[in-house]
């Protein structure tokens, strides 16, 4: 088994990626590894309704595309960012899709740290899951983080 010389970590801007970005800073500061941090801004299209569809404007998806590349740029202080030598991506697209795409475009990823949001049952199935998805198909390990605030909270690694 290689070493981990860089993290993946895709952000929704929740208070779960939040709290997983933080472990990812914790594990990266054990091992000297670089961070990747990959926001994933959702096609324009959104359901209205059982058939309807709506279809934001191109200025509302530009304000979208624009506070995504912001919170990214503001998940880490320019201290953080230099420490953990941080690449910052943003991406259109599905998630999962483009999260495996990165890291196929990117070989030297060589693990990613995400949260999960716990959704089970009817929300699973109906909405599918990014982090299952990424979990059964990343070519590398997934580190996922149901609860990531107590694991975060208690100090707790596994590195």
């Amino acid at each position: 088994m290689s070493a981990v010389t860089n993290i993946l970590v895709p952000l929704d801007f929740s208070d779960a990626s939040h709290a997983a970005l933080q472990y990812a800073c914790r594990l990266a500061d054990g091992l000297d590894a670089s961070l990747h941090l990959l926001h994933v801004v959702e096609p324009a299209m959104v359901a209205s309704g059982y058939m309807e569809v709506y279809v934001p404007s191109p200025e509302l998806f530009e304000r979208f595309e624009e506070e995504g590349r912001q919170l990214l740029h503001d998940a880490l202080t320019a201290e953080e960012r230099a420490k953990y030598r941080a690449v910052l991506a943003q991406r259109t697209g599905q998630p999962a899709a483009e999260i495996l795409d990165y890291v196929a475009g990117h070989s030297s990823v060589d693990l990613i740290v995400m949260a999960t949001h716990g959704r089970g049952g009817v929300a699973r199935l109906l909405m599918g899951s990014v982090a299952d998805h990424v979990v059964r198909s990343a070519p590398c390990p997934v580190l996922t983080l149901r609860n990531p605030f107590e694991s975060v909270r208690r100090g707790d690694l596994a590195a």
